[in-house]
């Protein structure tokens, strides 16, 4: 007869020891070979709820899906939960926030886990309080509060480090890195990356490492090195795909790539543009030179293939279903047709988009999709459509309000960032005509940018700064300030302003030369350099010291 108390006890070690060590395919065979075991899982006994949480863990690396956990669970009745000991109530509360998380309630998930680290002077298993900061992390990083999220993740890694779990601790440092970036810490973030990779390159956890070659991808992107992005997406594809075809986070990098794969045709059909004015300024044929064909190839293939990457992650995301997921392919989609100037369409993936972040109150994707059906609206403004400027105006004003709302609710700079830029876009267009006000919704995107940010949202900064310094003279700046007429600016805003107007002038006089401009001014050349990136007039292959240091790692 089999001693099953044995097996589980032996199951439960083998477990725990492969996700210490990242075996992970070691672990997902352990789990297969045992599948009759947990199936039948009786919660009478002892090992029972510890056998629920490592389940758990191991559905969150990969094995099956939630559902097993969810049915495990509900094998647990209220009588025998109302008399565990602490470390097994505890067990089951993880359980019940990852699958919590795995629903996409973030709060629930967090209620959970805040139930387990209330006991945490209690609790013996340094290794549970690890995990159980590590998912609080992760559910405050969808919700976008960054700095509570990094302030759990980095004691979620400190925990696994007392342990001497240096691997479990940098799968958590992943997420560390991830944040850092989001608070603009580019250099730290990629240092980040780099010691984690070199402690997980010799294990099979291909999820984890899909997962930093994706966050190579997203600073990349922001930066505006395309290339780099599309190479680092390429490599997650890859280990995503020899992990599982159908793996979600597979769908996001796909739409990662999607997004970049349009950032590039937007750059090549700026190239294609400007030569067509060029011939046009010089009185030739605005028929195209027959050396632009390669770009518009170029171009329209960038296009279809983003439209197909976007159309394998739907496919993905309709066997595993996410929320946020899906409302990025179908705003993804919305800027691929809006760019193409099928405006109906574009307002049809928003509205898609805004519908899936309503139905689980995600502010960040309520916010993105509400930002997009501004831009539409915009658009639709500037085309004559339908012939009622006044209706497309208030539309687009309502929309963008409704963003900076949702925006408001989070850390997400970048997102902030574009809302209060369409914010200042909208008022300044054709129908409001409000310079002022629009300048400052402009001061207040430019408190959420720096030099690091070369992608989408930086364009369409500088596209506002030149609608809003078109409509003003310097002098009218000037003598506006001398009269106190400030609006909401600090003067440290004011200064940099100031500097937007001084240095770029300076630095024509000095031939173009920081080190000679710092030295006319009194100024350190870093600051001479970041006016002169804002300005727009440092060249995007000018490289900064996140792009040195990993020039120094290759």
């Amino acid at each position: 007869m089999i001693d099953r108390s044995d097996s589980s006890q032996k199951l439960l070690a083998g477990l725990r020891q492969d996700i210490i060590e990242r075996r992970i395919r070691v672990g997902l065979d352990r789990l297969e070979a045992h599948l009759e075991l947990i199936e039948g899982l009786d919660p009478s006994t002892e090992q029972a709820p510890q056998l629920i949480w490592r389940v758990a863990q191991w559905v969150d690396v990969g094995f099956r899906c939630p559902d097993i956990v969810q049915m495990l669970l509900t094998r647990l009745p209220k009588e025998i939960r109302s008399k565990l000991p602490l470390t097994d109530y505890a067990a089951v509360r993880m359980a019940e926030g990852l699958v919590a998380m795995s629903h996409e309630d973030a709060d629930d998930a967090i209620a959970h886990f805040d139930a387990v680290l209330a006991f945490e002077h209690d609790l013996s298993d340094t290794e549970l309080l690890a995990v159980a900061n590590f998912w609080k992390a992760r559910s405050q990083r969808k919700k976008g509060e960054y700095e509570a999220a990094l302030a759990h993740t980095v004691k979620a890694r400190d925990l696994a480090s007392s342990c001497g779990f240096d691997r479990m601790a940098a799968v958590m440092r992943v997420l560390e890195s991830w944040l850092c970036f989001q608070a603009g810490k580019h250099r730290e973030a990629l240092k980040i990356l780099a010691e984690t990779e070199a402690v997980l390159r010799e294990t099979d956890d291909l999820v984890v490492l899909g997962n930093i070659e994706s966050t190579y991808g997203r600073i990349f992107r922001q930066e505006g090195r395309y290339d780099e992005a599309i190479r680092h997406f390429s490599q997650a594809i890859c280990h995503y795909r020899k992990r599982d075809d159908t793996h979600p986070h597979l769908a996001r990098t796909l739409a990662n790539m999607a997004y970049v794969e349009r950032l590039v045709a937007l750059e090549l059909r700026r190239k294609i543009d400007s030569e067509l004015a060029r011939r046009r300024r010089a009185g030739r044929s605005e028929r195209s030179d027959p050396r632009q064909t390669p770009y518009r190839e170029q171009f329209q293939t960038l296009r279809d293939t983003a439209f197909q990457h976007l159309e394998e992650a739907a496919a993905i995301y309709r066997r595993h279903p996410n929320h946020r997921g899906e409302g990025t392919v179908h705003l993804d989609r919305g800027l691929l047709h809006l760019d193409n100037g099928a405006l109906d369409l574009a307002e049809e993936e928003a509205a898609k988009a805004f519908a899936l972040g309503e139905e689980k109150e995600d502010a960040i994707l309520m916010s993105r999709a509400r930002i997009l059906q501004c831009m539409v609206a915009n658009g639709k403004l500037e085309e004559g459509i339908e012939g009622d400027p006044r209706r497309h105006s208030q539309a687009a004003l309502d929309y963008i309000r409704d963003a900076i709302e949702f925006a408001k609710t989070t850390q997400n700079r970048r997102l902030l960032a574009r809302a209060h830029t369409w914010h200042g876009l909208t008022l300044s267009n054709e129908f409001f005509g409000d310079h002022h006000t629009a300048r400052e919704a402009m001061t207040i995107a430019g408190t959420y940018l720096d030099h690091g940010f070369h992608d989408t949202a930086w364009e369409d900064l500088r596209i506002l700064k030149a609608r809003i310094t078109g409509s003003q003279t310097v002098d009218e700046t000037l003598l506006a300030w001398s009269q106190g007429q400030l609006g909401n600016r600090t003067f440290r805003q004011i200064s940099e302003e100031f500097a937007e107007i001084i240095i770029p002038k300076v630095w024509e006089m000095e031939g173009r030369k920081i080190a000679r401009v710092a030295t006319r001014l009194s100024i350190s050349p870093k600051k001479v350099r970041r006016a002169l990136a804002r300005a727009g007039l440092l060249k995007r292959s000018q490289p900064g010291p996140s792009e040195a240091l990993v020039r120094g790692m290759e």
